[in-house]
């Protein structure tokens, strides 16, 4: 049995991916900060698939803890499967952010997700087999967003990284695919205060559980990116069409906040 190692995995997307290995009969070495949702999320997934599951809590926008994680994990598992989700986004002006806010979030979005890839990547390559599940999102596809323009940059990064390893990876028996969703509905914008930018308020939202499918789907034929539903690869096909100014424009409106409308 395939053992799938997923970070971020106690809620949206994580979650989704973590039912649907599961469905599929994977093994699960689950990791986030909240140890109760985990514990919870892993009782009901072996209850209802009748997998092994094992939780870790670690908060990796620390510095230094995908390592002690990788630490923790590899003694006990052999991992087959690694699934990058955790990841964070900052609402703002650039120069009003807290610098402690903008390095955690980097160190999450970037510096983890490369750290367990680079951990994880020996023992795949070395046994000719393994697939890893990078999370990035559409606007990696955008040359940038004013009101995000870290959060963007972080996504862009992680296209840009599994696009040149998988080319490195080639022959070894090892994919690497990048998960590049639209706007999913789940806790990010709240977390993130996006929440009445126009961007969130109008703009369809797909289902975890949809991207969770059209993940794993990609993932296990070794496929290079997936863009799940119309509207995401409309906004990453529009991203990359010259001028690339229009879309900062564009973005740049998409990432106002809108009057927030009295209840009815």
């Amino acid at each position: 049995m395939n053992t799938a190692l997923i970070t971020g995995a106690s809620s949206g997307i994580g979650l989704a991916l973590a039912r649907e290995l599961a469905a599929h009969g994977h093994a699960l070495v689950l990791v986030a900060r909240d140890r109760e949702k985990l514990d919870l999320a892993a009782k009901q997934l072996e209850l209802q698939y009748g997998v092994q599951v094992s939780v870790y809590t670690k908060d990796l926008s620390e510095p230094g803890a995908a390592e002690q994680l990788w630490a923790d994990v590899s003694g006990r598992h052999a991992v087959d499967v690694l699934i990058n989700n955790a990841g964070v986004g900052l609402y703002g002006d650039f120069h009003e952010q807290p610098v402690d806010e903008l390095t955690r979030m980097q160190t999450l979005n970037v510096v983890a997700l490369t750290t367990l890839t680079r951990l994880v990547l020996p023992g795949l390559v070395a046994r000719g087999r393994g697939r890893i599940l990078n999370v990035a999102s559409i606007v990696g596809y955008q040359p940038g967003g004013p009101g995000m323009a870290v959060y963007y940059a972080t996504k862009a990064y992680v296209l840009s990284f599994t696009k040149g390893l998988a080319k490195e990876l080639s022959g070894t028996g090892v994919s690497v695919t990048a998960l590049c969703p639209g706007v999913t509905v789940s806790a990010f914008e709240e977390r993130a205060g996006a929440s009445q930018t126009y961007l969130y308020r109008f703009v369809p939202q797909t289902k975890p559980d949809s991207v969770a499918k059209a993940g794993y789907r990609a993932l296990m034929k070794g496929r290079l990116t997936v863009i799940p539903g119309f509207t995401a690869k409309l906004f990453a096909f529009s991203g990359e069409l010259p001028p690339r100014a229009i879309a900062l424009f564009v973005n740049r409106w998409l990432l106002r906040r809108g009057k927030v409308m009295p209840a009815a």
